[in-house]
This record gives C-alpha cells, structure tokens and sequence, in this order.
C-alpha cells in the first residue's frame, strides 16, 4: 500500500539547497564538461543499483534528460545556455553533498530534491528540448530517415535555433516569479 509523503521548503530550506549547489560548484569548476556529464551519469547508474528508494530512483530519472540537453550535439547548447545545465549537474558530481550518498536508502534523497529544485528552474530549457527531441523524431518518421541523418539539414538547425530563443525569452519573463536568487541567476 502506498504511502504518500509530501512537504514544502521554505525560503530558508531552498537557500540551503543553492549555497550547497554554488559550493559544489565552484569544487567542480576545473571540470570539463564531459567530465560532468559522466560523473551525473555514473551516479545515475549508482542509484539505479542501489537500495534507494522508488521515490528516489523516480525523481532522479528527470537527471537523464539533463545529461541528454547538454550532451546532445543535435541540440547544440553553447555559452550561457550550457553553462546552466553543466551548472546543475556538477550538484550531482561530489558525494560530499547535503546527504552522504552512503547513508542507506535515504542517501540520495537531497540528490532527488535538487533535481525537482532544478528542474523548476530550467523548466524554459526542458521544455524547448524535448520538444525538440518530438521535433527531430517527427521528422526522421515523415522523411524515412535516421534522425541522426537529419542533425546537419537546415530544418533542424531552423527548429533549434526557434527554440533556444523562446527558451531564453521563457527564462526571462519566469524570472520574475522567483522568491529566492537561485545560482542559475548569477552565470
């Protein structure tokens, strides 16, 4: 039988989670990107074989298509766009987080929350990429090609470029409803 658990974090409890985030971050900024992703990936696959909770694993799988936005050559972020991104992994690049990764079942839970943390705040650039992905998919079905065939067409970089403007103008105009300055504010 199920059971469900649900709270709020304050104004406090979220500035917790962004000064850990910036202090993880300035830890992970002699990485190169590809180190980061890899490192996201692995602890990806760590949870996966853990103990951890459903509630856990489910909440982390969002940490995919994280990976996925900044390592799609498709997709082609760049500059402060991929900045954010690589921001937000490098949280999950350290074990030395809010809550050792060690501590059985629940060690992975502030990882959990960060990700519904970032997900909120890249919520312009989550929804550009996988509409995206539909896009590029759409058309690989319509034109009986491999999408990967279709990343040096014209349409896709036409497609892209449409959305990585309207993702940047959804982060401005969405930041207005924040309360709290997140880290993503600050690159």
């Amino acid at each position: 039988m199920p059971f469900q658990v649900s709270f709020e974090l304050s104004t406090s409890d979220l500035e917790r989670f962004y000064q850990a985030m910036l202090r993880i971050r300035s830890s992970a900024n002699c990485k190169t990107p590809r180190q980061i992703t890899e490192r996201a990936a692995r602890l990806l696959e760590k949870i996966e074989h853990s103990d951890s909770t459903d509630f856990i694993r489910s909440h982390m799988h969002q940490l995919e298509t994280l990976i996925d936005m900044a390592t799609d050559e498709a997709w082609g972020l760049s500059g402060e766009d991929l900045d954010r991104v690589l921001t937000a992994l490098s949280y999950f690049c350290e074990p030395a987080d809010l809550i050792p990764d060690t501590i059985p079942a629940l060690g992975y839970l502030d990882d959990a929350i960060m990700v519904e943390i970032i997900c909120d705040e890249l919520e312009p650039e989550l929804q550009a990429y996988h509409e995206f992905v539909i896009y590029r998919d759409a058309e690989a079905t319509r034109l009986g090609s491999d999408a990967m065939n279709l990343q040096k067409a014209d349409w896709l970089a036409e497609r892209r470029h449409q959305l990585h403007s309207r993702m940047r103008r959804r982060r401005r105009t969405g930041s207005s409803r924040k309360k709290v300055k997140s880290p993503f504010s600050w690159i």
